[in-house]
């Protein structure tokens, strides 16, 4: 039987996205990575070009597919693929942009660590968003 999982958090970074969908007794972990990974590109002195990657639409596409049942979304990660994660759900699909509940910055804990921290973040917010 299919489980329904209302949840969603997305550890992402231009290397890989993370997906795990949850409710309080079940996990579905999803791994996406980028068809053509970016390397780490630094800015030099008097060269063109900023130093940083492009960003990778279809990587994007991909992950936001993966969230699209989702009715809650935390997004995380150690740079800046998180917050740009949620600026091309925010262009791309703008139907889950509301359910996009969190954008922080979170290093590199283990799976299990990722799940706790979502759900105490969206014990939090459901409490508050239900009337009491």
């Amino acid at each position: 039987m299919l489980q329904q999982h209302f949840h969603s958090i997305v550890w992402i970074d231009h290397h890989q996205a993370k997906v795990f969908r949850f409710n309080a007794t079940d996990v579905e972990r999803d791994v996406i990575r980028p068809h053509d990974p970016t390397v780490h590109l630094h800015h030099k002195a008097n060269t063109v070009g900023s130093g940083h990657a492009p960003i990778d639409k279809d990587f994007f596409r991909r992950v936001t597919e993966s969230v699209s049942g989702a009715g809650a979304i935390m997004i995380v990660g150690p740079a800046s693929a998180k917050t740009e994660l949620a600026a091309y759900i925010a262009a791309h699909a703008p139907h889950l942009s509301d359910r996009v509940s969190a954008v922080e910055a979170a290093d590199h804990p283990t799976d299990g660590e990722l799940v706790a921290m979502a759900r105490k973040m969206f014990r939090a917010t459901d409490k508050m968003k239900s009337p009491a």
